[in-house]
């Protein structure tokens, strides 16, 4: 099957890596020397992909190189692939402003489909594209128009494996029977610090079937057949989840092959020259034979424009059948939010926890956005995602809208990753506010992607009451509101919570994080007419002064409520600001944030912040004069209306410390 223009291409790709790193002093060399077999072969004879029209054609198969480190194979695969990554990108590998970065990242290098590095969450993303994949086809293909209709593929090594994310996502997996899913295990004992026995000795073949997986070995990670025969092995099981085992050699060829001092640093301009003779290679640094490009045009090239081609005639034929389903295809793709979309406004009188008109608002949404789907974490009974009149994500029924993540927040955060990666759907996913430890190095990807995921974390306060201090987040706001490009938002009422909800569902570069209360909110005058703009800009003001400006109380979440009540007692020269979200106030122009927190009047104004969280972060908007009414220990177990009085969120509290100013 494979001949010696294969086998020149494979040492192509080789050669290239080690170029790269070797010219960049630093890289990963011992992976793309160990897996450039496999992957030649993956992406030559199997992978459905375009380079042509990149990651634009929706139907194309994806890859991901979760072992990130080894970006020197992915990209001389682009290169030599036909993507718009030029020798020049490749000479300039891990430089300042290059496309080419020391780990790949999505929307900066063409053809990369998601941003990889920290090992295992590659893993977690695949399963989410493939989760993706599944669910698309259920809802939109017909008979004789199997418009979705792809594989994913992982590239991983022994690093990835032993990250718990990946035994999360490959456990799930497993349950959902997810047969288009295939892994390719770079299988080579050694890990970066020395042999892989010392740390790792997983018998991984026993691991992944009891998830429900059908494993495959090739003992020679160099015999191309092998390799093909594993794969399509893998593509004849429809019912569970592939990972071929590849038993490699790190730095193949090198002088140190099989150690790990070939696997993080450039091998040395003796050892690269040492490599290309063992490889019998007689070309100049950064050459690819010009057989060698012309294989890729005779198989990946042909093969993809001409599955592309097919696919776009299969399109326009399922348009003219079912026009509106081919509509809300391609809008979902696109991101295209109907410009109806409304959610129902809450009446002053009602007094609901966040969590609950929150779960109302996904109930709406649901009904108006056929792409919208999420789950939680095993807690959706308390943080309200289920969308009542929707079934189940199922493996026999792929077409459900509700997903069951499990116990596995990490996993859920890199599944929902990577099903916003694949594209043509909106995902969001809860769990407990305190749990998000749990997931933020998902988090920190997905806002690093600009995936508008939204999540949904509930039980946001020391008002949890009765579970006690392991339970009740105290930290967690300052937390996530240091991440960049996350949009946080904690509303004060119903109101404030369908504002936030729409935001979410029609964001476009960015993650949100929904932060819920458990305990009741009463709806606050002024929200149903300013909670709209409010959510947009950050903070506004809900309650103004009648008289002149004396002192502002800053509030967020359930303590809005408490600061009405208590400017109401303070009396008109009070004003009450709602600051559901920092870090979008913190991005108006000087002329707005100069209205809502004036800094320049005839008299000092008295500032006071009212959060049940740390007062870290709040010193920018009350300064050095202002105060905090905040929480800088741990909770305590007892029902909220004793942990929260303790704590001075009373309204007689804020005033005695209002006046203290």
């Amino acid at each position: 099957m494979f001949d010696s223009t294969d086998q020149l291409a494979v040492n192509t790709l080789r050669t290239l890596s080690m170029d790269m790193i070797q010219k960049a002093n630093s890289g990963h060399p011992g992976l793309p020397m160990g897996a450039a077999p496999m992957a030649y072969v993956l992406w030559s004879q199997f992978l459905n992909i375009n380079p042509a029209t990149s990651r634009n054609w929706t139907n194309r198969d994806r890859f991901v190189l979760s072992a990130g480190h080894g970006s020197a194979l992915l990209y001389s695969l682009l290169h030599t692939a036909g993507y718009k990554l030029s020798l020049d990108d490749l000479k300039n590998f891990r430089q300042w402003g290059s496309k080419t970065p020391g780990h790949p990242e999505v929307n900066h290098t063409d053809g990369v489909e998601a941003t990889t590095g920290p090992l295992g969450q590659g893993i977690a993303n695949a399963v989410g594209m493939a989760m993706a994949e599944a669910h698309l086809a259920a809802q939109y293909n017909k008979p004789g128009y199997d418009i979705v209709n792809h594989y994913t593929f992982a590239l991983n090594g022994d690093g990835d494996l032993m990250e718990g994310v990946s035994q999360e996502a490959a456990s799930l997996a497993g349950k959902l029977k997810l047969g288009k899913l295939i892994l390719l295990y770079d299988s080579n004992d050694i890990s970066l610090d020395g042999k892989l026995s010392q740390s790792f000795t997983d018998d991984v073949q026993k691991r992944f079937e009891a998830y429900g997986w059908q494993h495959l070995l090739v003992k020679d990670g160099n015999n191309l057949d092998e390799i093909a025969k594993a794969i399509e092995s893998a593509k004849a099981e429809t019912s569970k989840p592939t990972i071929i085992e590849v038993k490699t050699v790190i730095g193949f060829g090198a002088p140190d092959e099989g150690t790990n001092k070939v696997h993080g640093a450039p091998l040395g301009e003796e050892g690269v020259a040492a490599a290309k003779k063992a490889y019998g290679w007689d070309y100049p640094e950064f050459s690819v034979p010009e057989e060698v490009t012309k294989r890729w045009a005779e198989t990946l090239q042909t093969r993809g424009a001409k599955a592309e081609a097919d696919w776009n005639d299969l399109f326009a034929k399922y348009k003219a059948d079912y026009p509106k389903e081919a509509m809300i295809f391609e809008h979902s793709f696109a991101g295209i939010v109907p410009p109806t979309l409304k959610l129902t406004p809450h009446e002053l009188g009602e007094s609901k926890a966040s969590r609950v008109t929150s779960q109302e608002a996904i109930q709406e949404l649901g009904a108006q956005l056929p792409n919208f789907w999420g789950g939680a974490a095993d807690l959706s009974a308390s943080n309200n995602t289920m969308n009542k009149v929707e079934q189940d994500f199922m493996p026999e029924n792929y077409a459900g809208r509700n997903i069951w993540f499990g116990v596995r927040e990490f996993a859920m955060g890199a599944i929902m990753n990577g099903i916003a990666l694949h594209g043509g759907t909106r995902v969001y996913g809860g769990t407990f506010f305190v749990f998000s430890n749990y997931m933020l190095p998902a988090v920190r990807m997905a806002a690093l992607q600009n995936l508008p995921v939204t999540y949904v974390w509930t039980h946001d306060s020391i008002a949890v009451g009765e579970d006690g201090p392991t339970h009740e987040p105290v930290e967690q706001l300052a937390s996530v509101r240091s991440m960049p490009n996350l949009d946080v938002i904690r509303p004060a009422d119903g109101n404030e919570v369908a504002a936030a909800w729409k935001h979410a569902a029609t964001a476009t570069s960015r993650p949100t994080a929904l932060i819920l209360t458990r305990q009741n909110l009463p709806v606050l005058e002024g929200t149903a007419e300013k909670a709209a703009e409010g959510i947009e800009k950050g903070a506004y003001i809900l309650v103004e002064e009648t008289s002149d400006l004396e002192g502002i109380l800053i509030a967020t979440g359930s303590e809005v409520g408490l600061a009405v009540e208590a400017a109401k007692q303070l009396g008109s020269g009070v004003r009450v600001v709602s600051m559901p979200s920092m870090n979008r106030f913190d991005e108006q122009d000087k002329a707005y944030q100069e209205e809502v927190l004036p800094t320049r009047t005839g008299t000092k104004l008295k500032r006071l912040a009212i959060e049940a969280g740390t007062s870290f972060g709040w010193g920018k908007y009350v300064g050095l004069a202002g105060s905090t009414i905040t929480v800088d220990k741990w909770g305590a177990s007892a029902p909220a209306s004793k942990v929260l009085p303790e704590y001075g969120f009373t309204v007689e509290n804020v005033v005695a410390e209002y006046k203290k100013l």
